[in-house]
């Protein structure tokens, strides 16, 4: 088994995350994102929309972290409390994981992760989107009542839920108003030092990158402007 992957992008470190949690053996393949390894004509042959990851499971290629997680869940440890059988208590974990793609993600990510390596600016109005999403992120907490993003245990939604959440701590975001998520958040820690280090490796390169942004003027990215060297 092999994934191809960039060190410190959340869908990347969600996997990983989940392939540790399932003691599954694999082959780590770094995908370096800034040399646009994954829009090779190469690459695309694995995943047509290249994107990181992309997980080979002896000439599977299979790309989406969620779809990769379930995957794992499903064929190596369907009685797995990290995705239980239970339709109910599945359903639930599928949603979190939904929630975290299209709904917080995606605020996180345009506010934290696009301004550091491309032509955006934070804004009043992309952290209040920010804002939005882990105040929502806060009700479902407050509402189940869980120790978990979906359950009293960890499942496969957490992994998914602290790679985006982790890309807040590397830019101070203030978590004050959020008791509920930080309390998720330092749990997960405290109770799975070996899964956090995995996470924290990621998050540790985003810190670096936000206080010494990479020079990408030189790539011709097809979707996002790339930033000008300054005079």
């Amino acid at each position: 088994m092999k994934l191809y992957a960039v060190s410190d992008g959340p869908p990347s470190l969600a996997v990983r995350m989940a392939l540790k949690a399932l003691d599954i053996q694999y082959q780590l393949i770094n995908v370096d994102f800034c040399a646009l390894e994954h829009r090779t004509t190469e690459y695309a042959k694995m995943n047509p929309q290249k994107e990181i990851p992309v997980l080979d499971d002896d000439g599977f290629h299979l790309s989406e972290s969620i779809a990769i997680m379930q995957y794992l869940c499903d064929k190596y440890s369907p009685l797995s409390t990290l995705y239980p059988e239970d339709p109910v208590e599945r359903a639930l974990i599928n949603q979190r994981l939904c929630f975290n793609m299209n709904f917080y993600y995606a605020p996180i990510s345009a506010h934290s992760m696009a301004p550091i390596f491309f032509d955006y600016e934070r804004t009043p109005m992309s952290l209040k989107k920010v804002e939005n999403a882990v105040d929502v992120f806060e009700t479902y907490l407050q509402r189940l009542g869980t120790k978990y993003a979906a359950s009293e245990n960890v499942t496969i939604a957490d992994f998914a839920l602290v790679s985006s959440t982790l890309c807040l701590e590397a830019i101070d975001f203030d978590f004050s108003q959020y008791p509920l998520v930080r309390k998720w958040y330092s749990t997960f820690k405290e109770e799975y030092p070996e899964l956090w280090q995995i996470a924290n490796s990621g998050m540790q390169e985003i810190i670096a990158f936000e206080h010494n942004p990479p020079d990408l003027s030189q790539m011709e990215h097809p979707f996002h402007p790339t930033r000008k060297p300054k005079a």
